[in-house]
């Protein structure tokens, strides 16, 4: 499982030598794919891929996660959660470039460092497919969601309209927008998305402020059974660990940026997710604390849906949302694009082609968006795959691999804290999907398909 320390890893020379032995199609190929098109993002790309990776629909559902935690544990929770994942962040950005003259461009390259080629990759690449498919069906979700009350507030006498078209509605910007070929050609609807997202964050707090505590406020359980309760508890730490999930793109993010060995990638990169966390925590620590405060139990599972007026700033903030996840969802499916085309076009020969990337794309958006019409269920989405996939790749694998790479002394400082790590991501991944799975369940029974 351990690899050789750091200082005796493949040297610069080798390496070089490696990357200038490619063929010209392969050149042409590596040039094509999503993630290796494209190396000269700035520092400031990192911090807005960074935001809208991070602050998603996640965020408008912390509010009802602390409902189900309370308050000694919900701020512990929350606190703890956003300096272990800014602690594993670290390690990733550090772990990109640890091999001398050679990139890590992508998770499952570090796994495959870590663990062998084999190993890593079934290690990593399902996680990470369940990560980022499974946030793009939340955000299909979200995205239907949030068109919807946007119309119901703005229009309230008009004829219902079923969710399953709002969310047609919104997987239609995709369809377009899945063909822009890289990262950086998606900086302008990651930027656009960063802003949306501090914004909408702003005014869930805010209108929440204005509407003041509610008059009949409970901040107990509100589940009447103790197993409810538990089960709620489980999946509210799923929503925590959904908010904080920017890991499983971080990689590839750091990828777009230029490197040489005065200046590597780890500077910007780590400069972009310095300020990414400070606008993570001046949205999520606000919207969770005040949101729960101003209505205790009685919370919707989306914040935006407790606050009906202003009527004009709330239709604002969904289409804010709505923005908002339009980037997510890119910034989530670009690793899945390129693992797709990079496994058509290097394993399966095809050749790289705009009809090849026009297919598998949209064919993608279908799947996502069908996914999603079947089962609209956020609240238990969130805290299912929250757990499952989201607690391993952003707790404790980051963790996992830094033992097995650097392998520091035992006992030690280093050793103790990622134990620490993967300790509490280990419970996270076993309790959590537990109690989405629950909820899913409860919403299931009372659910018609297709509505």
């Amino acid at each position: 499982m351990g690899t050789l320390p750091p200082n005796h890893l493949i040297n610069t020379t080798s390496n070089t030598v490696q990357s200038d032995e490619r063929t010209a199609e392969q050149k042409a190929i590596d040039e094509w794919l999503p993630i290796t098109s494209a190396r000269n993002a700035k520092w400031w790309y990192s911090a807005f891929h960074n935001v809208t990776a991070m602050v998603g629909a996640g965020v408008l559902s912390l509010p009802h996660a602390m409902s189900q935690l309370g308050w000694g544990p919900g701020v512990a929770v929350m606190v703890v959660s956003w300096i272990i994942t800014l602690y594993t962040l670290w390690q990733m950005v550090e772990m990109h470039e640890m091999v001398e003259g050679k990139r890590f461009d992508r998770y499952h390259e570090l796994g495959q460092q870590a663990f062998g080629q084999k190993l890593g990759l079934w290690i990593v690449v399902p996680q990470q497919l369940i990560v980022e498919i499974g946030v793009d069906i939340v955000y299909m979700v979200t995205g239907g969601q949030s068109l919807k009350k946007f119309h119901d507030v703005v229009c309230q006498d008009c004829k219902e309209i079923k969710l399953s078209y709002f969310i047609m509605i919104f997987a239609s910007v995709h369809f377009v927008l899945a063909h822009l070929p890289n990262f950086n050609s998606i900086s302008g609807v990651s930027l656009a998305a960063a802003v949306m997202s501090l914004s909408y964050s702003t005014i869930a707090w805010g209108a929440s402020v204005d509407k003041g505590v509610q008059a009949d406020v409970e901040y107990g359980y509100k589940s009447s059974s103790t197993a409810g309760t538990v089960f709620n508890f489980f999946s509210a730490l799923g929503s925590v660990a959904f908010a904080y999930a920017g890991h499983n793109v971080v990689l590839e993010i750091q990828a777009t940026i230029p490197s040489t060995p005065d200046k590597p990638s780890k500077v910007p990169m780590w400069r972009g997710v310095v300020v990414a966390y400070i606008v993570v925590a001046l949205c999520y620590f606000p919207v969770a604390f005040i949101g729960y405060w101003m209505f205790g139990n009685s919370v919707e599972d989306n914040i935006l849906i407790s606050l009906e007026k202003p009527v004009w700033l709330i239709a604002m903030a969904n289409m804010f949302v709505v923005i908002h996840v339009i980037g997510s969802y890119q910034i989530y499916a670009m690793p899945v694009f390129d693992m797709i085309e990079t496994m058509l076009v290097k394993k399966l020969m095809f050749k790289p082609t705009w009809y090849l990337r026009f297919i598998t794309r949209n064919i993608y958006v279908a799947l996502t968006m069908f996914i999603a019409i079947t089962f609209p269920f956020f609240d238990g989405l969130l805290g299912f795959f929250g757990g499952f996939a989201f607690a391993p790749t952003t707790y404790f694998l980051p963790c996992i691999m830094w033992l097995a790479i650097y392998k520091p002394k035992k006992f030690g400082l280093s050793w103790t804290i990622n134990w620490i790590c993967i300790v509490l991501g280990v419970l996270l991944m076993v309790v959590a999907p537990i109690g989405g799975l629950r909820t899913i369940i409860v919403q299931a029974k009372t659910y018609k398909f297709y509505s």
